[in-house]
């Protein structure tokens, strides 16, 4: 599985200022409604559903909500750099500034969490996140997402 599979072009976005986490989900479902064309209310539902569950943010910067979807057959995924950080409620209680967010079939199974931890380590990795926050092209973030690096285990 590689992000180049999961993430569209025309899915990376770069974001001034959002006011609130359900603001941010309303951008990540409309961003998933015009480049997958999934129904943006029912991705923003999922992301909420699936937020109230525990916080999607994972520290340092970075949230990972996700959700799955009926009527989804392949996961995709969204990509949003915040220019100003949003508070989150994140684990590290910092706010967060890259926001991936994955969308999933309903019965993916251990596709959703492989997808989940491929994204997660690169995320996790510092060169990586450093080169998106010093850039706002979203043609150069989908490249740093979805250059190839060298397998890690999870």
């Amino acid at each position: 599985m590689e992000l180049s599979k999961l993430l569209n072009p025309q899915a990376v976005r770069v974001v001034g200022q959002l006011t609130s986490k359900k603001r941010l989900f309303q951008e990540l479902g409309e961003m998933a409604a015009a480049a997958y064309k999934l129904n943006a209310a029912t991705a923003i539902d999922g992301l909420q559903e699936r937020e109230s569950l525990g916080p999607t943010g994972v520290g340092h910067g970075i949230a990972l909500p996700h959700a799955r979807l009926e009527d989804l057959n392949s996961i995709v995924g969204v990509f949003l750099r915040l220019e100003k950080p949003l508070d989150y409620d994140s684990v590290d209680r910092q706010p967060v500034d890259l926001v991936f967010g994955l969308f999933a079939p309903k019965d993916s199974g251990v596709d959703h969490l492989k997808a989940l931890a491929l994204v997660s380590r690169t995320m996790r990795d510092a060169a990586v996140c450093a080169k998106l926050r010093a850039n706002t092209d979203p043609g150069k973030l989908y490249a740093i997402l979805t250059e190839n690096r060298a397998p890690q285990a999870a």
